[in-house]
């Protein structure tokens, strides 16, 4: 398979704030750009580094981006004193870390978020990103389809229902309590999906630093950060699918909590480390030897009747669902596009692992050397991502194709060919356009 991305457009920050207005207004794009610049520089110490660089802040509905430093082609022309221009259509739109015109850059959706602190925690969020591999991170893209599954559903809203009380102790044994319980119904859940372990602490490693990083650097007063913490943990239980946005939930309540008796604690960590075992060992939590007895007797303390009532009747909802997204991109006639450069950008938020097919996406933009794929109602990435299916399509006109919820905007020398032996569609190259 040849190289999926040119850009790290899969690696999306889901930081959202219910319930608050949002502003973009062009005059208040240098006022975002000198906050974060200031904030940065006031946690120069977080990293011993400086995290502030270049930025791009776009408005997906126009594709007006917004920079505060020039790209090398001279493509972003200065107006004021940011620099500005139309985003090219064959890049993609996403809360990223993305390679563009000669720079790594901090690509953020606008509008940004009204309150000014989660403005910044957003922004050194992705900043992060840029830096990563600078600081020894590796960008990992790490699905947990176990955390689709019922029991992995259960462990981990128990887990985050235990952290939810955590932040909000006033007892420093009371705050011991919480947290041991938190990482006993943590390893109880790996106990029940081996691998589950290193899987989780990929993730946690990249989005989880990322995101601790963005809260520290916001610099919220400690109610404030309680109280963001706590919607925030709200917020993640009504996502549809928990594999890729738990760390964003996880990692940053620990590290909060362990800062102000191990500042600068994750100068500590690297890309070999197990942050599960870290954290333990950090807080000095004596885990039960009999996981599954404690998890029993102690999961009623954290509306434990409740989230197995919900996950159970979620789990016939989801199998059903899963039926029908095997039958209409698998087993009935599909369109199966392959994928040669492809760049992606999705929400992480409503992934759907199916089985052995790979993964349902809800929403998606993928850009490749043919042309331009925009999913509106869902696709199945296989689990290689070489391929990726729709529905068929409906209408073919020249260089635009559509079907259900999808549309294609092809490039010139590629066409698309039905198979009438099975019904199914595909993308090939155009003979006479070599």
């Amino acid at each position: 398979m040849k190289k999926l991305f040119t850009t790290m457009a899969l690696f999306l920050s889901i930081y959202t704030v219910s319930g608050q207005a949002a502003s973009s207004m062009p005059d208040s794009i240098e006022r975002y750009f000198d906050e974060i610049k200031t904030a940065t520089a006031t946690f120069t110490g977080l990293w011993n580094k400086n995290l502030y660089g270049p930025i791009l802040l776009v408005n997906p509905a126009t594709r007006r981006l917004f920079s505060n430093v020039p790209d090398s082609s001279g493509l972003l022309k200065l107006t004021g004193s940011v620099y500005s221009c139309i985003l090219p259509e064959n890049v993609n739109i996403a809360n990223t870390s993305s390679h563009w015109n000669g720079r790594d850059w901090a690509m953020i959706k606008l509008p940004l978020p009204f309150n000014k602190e989660d403005r910044i925690n957003l922004m050194a969020h992705e900043l992060f990103h840029v830096s990563q591999p600078s600081l020894g991170f590796r960008l990992n893209n790490v699905a947990n389809n176990h955390l689709d599954q019922k029991d992995g559903r259960i462990y981990l809203r128990l887990e985050l229902e235990a952290l939810k009380k955590a932040i909000q102790c006033t007892s420093s044994a009371e705050r011991k309590k919480c947290l041991t319980d938190a990482f006993t119904f943590r390893m109880f859940r790996y106990s029940l999906y081996p691998g589950a372990d290193s899987s989780e602490n990929l993730l946690e490693l990249n989005e989880g630093i990322a995101e601790y990083t963005g809260v520290i650097i916001s610099n919220r007063t400690r109610a404030d950060a309680v109280k963001h913490f706590v919607q925030t943990i709200d917020d993640f239980m009504s996502n549809p699918t928990f594999v890729r946005s738990f760390p964003y939930v996880t990692t940053p309540v620990y590290g909060y909590l362990l800062n102000p008796n191990r500042a600068g604690w994750n100068r500590e960590i690297s890309v070999k480390t197990n942050l599960t075992a870290y954290f333990i060992k950090a807080f000095k939590i004596i885990l039960p030897r009999d996981l599954k007895t404690i998890v029993t007797k102690i999961s009623d303390e954290y509306n434990g009747k409740l989230i197995i009532a919900q996950e159970t009747e979620r789990e016939v909802k989801a199998k059903r669902l899963i039926a029908e997204i095997k039958s209409k991109f698998a087993e009935q006639p599909h369109f199966e596009i392959r994928l040669e450069k492809m760049n992606i950008s999705f929400d992480p938020r409503n992934i759907v692992p199916v089985e052995d097919k790979g993964s349902f996406y809800k929403n998606a933009r993928i850009t490749d050397v043919w042309g331009i794929l925009t999913i509106n109602n869902g696709a199945l990435m296989s689990s290689g991502w070489d391929k990726i299916s729709v529905s068929v399509p409906l209408k073919i006109d020249n260089k635009l194709v559509s079907g259900d919820g999808w549309t294609l905007e092809l490039n010139e020398g590629y066409k698309v060919s039905k198979n009438e032996n099975t019904g199914n569609y595909m993308l090939k190259k155009d003979s006479q356009n070599p």
